[in-house]
């Protein structure tokens, strides 16, 4: 009885451990030295992030989203899966990304701003008013 009650624990620990990493995954958690919260309704959230040279962001996950370059600079993605990719963003440009997951680092000189606009599942068409 006392191992079932071992395992039934260590069991409750791990899923309350990924739960959290889970949550972990939201930018604004990883990394509130870098992110802020614009707008968030039910449709979208909104984000302003900034990434000063040499700052890294831990790894996070996106939904389909928007970025807004407002200040040009270098940043190097990293993928769960190990593989990077070297981006130049330049201000005033305005890139699509799919859902994924990825960690950030600022490699160039600069501080590099986006404004972030992650999509949300569609809300509900509204009723068309009835007509008697």
């Amino acid at each position: 009885m006392k191992s079932l009650s071992y395992f039934l624990g260590a069991g409750i620990a791990l899923w309350l451990c990924a739960g959290g990493t889970a949550l972990a995954q939201d930018p604004i958690v990883v990394a509130p030295h870098a992110y802020k919260v614009l707008l968030e309704n039910d449709q979208v959230r909104v984000c302003r992030a900034s990434v000063k040279p040499a700052d890294t962001i831990a790894m996070h996950s996106h939904p389909n989203h928007i970025i807004y370059v407002t200040r040009s600079g270098k940043v190097l993605f990293t993928f769960p899966d190990g593989k990077s990719q070297e981006v130049e963003m330049k201000a005033g440009e305005v890139i699509w990304g799919n859902a994924e997951s990825h960690a950030a680092r600022n490699i160039g000189n600069t501080e590099v701003r986006v404004i972030v606009v992650e999509l949300k599942e569609p809300s509900k068409k509204p009723e068309e008013p009835k007509t008697e």
